[in-house]
């Protein structure tokens, strides 16, 4: 292949992306205040150490962008979400505790056995990079949970999120909000 044709590659198609309605995007703001607002409820509700929120990891962050912006897309599904973020708690755990190797590379490690255990089972959950992340990177008290990671916060935080997600996605008369598009 030459370098040009690699390079045209890169050009996209020049297309740009359509524009939400007011409507839609008060929806996913409303989805993101409740669901992120509810893991960080439970969060509080649990006796850690000052500072640290054990339900609020930062992988949630993007699953709400996922669920309430763009219910429609496959990443956004039920078992994308749920697999997904369980796939990849487990990965950076399994990393985390049983190769010893240094942190960046852990890290690394940890994301790329996520991202091969998602797409053999059909999960992916872009998100759920960033959980196997945690996993690796995160704070002392997430390293103690050990495999207890996947239950809490992972898959609690996870159905809090999809609880609302149903609930706000259906809210709305909008067909191309309604939630699941399918639950496998």
């Amino acid at each position: 292949m030459k370098i040009s044709e690699y390079l045209k590659r890169m050009r996209g198609d020049n297309q740009r992306q359509p524009r939400h309605t007011i409507a839609w995007t008060l929806w996913s703001a409303l989805g993101a205040i409740m669901g992120i607002g509810l893991v960080g409820l439970c969060s509080g509700l649990v006796a850690v150490e000052q500072g640290d929120r054990l339900f609020l990891i930062g992988s949630f962050g993007a699953s709400a962008v996922l669920l309430y912006g763009t219910p429609y897309a496959p990443f956004a599904q039920p078992r994308n979400l749920i697999l997904g973020h369980l796939v990849s708690a487990f990965s950076g755990v399994v990393v985390a505790h049983y190769i010893a190797l240094p942190e960046a590379l852990q890290a690394a490690l940890a994301v790329a056995l996520a991202l091969t255990l998602m797409h053999m089972t059909i999960s992916l959950h872009p998100p759920g990079g960033a959980t196997a992340l945690i996993a690796v990177i995160g704070s002392d008290r997430i390293h103690s949970l050990g495999f207890m990671y996947l239950l809490t916060p992972v898959l609690t935080g996870v159905l809090l999120m999809l609880l609302v997600a149903l609930i706000i996605n259906n809210l709305s008369s909008d067909p191309a909000r309604h939630y699941p598009r399918h639950w496998r």
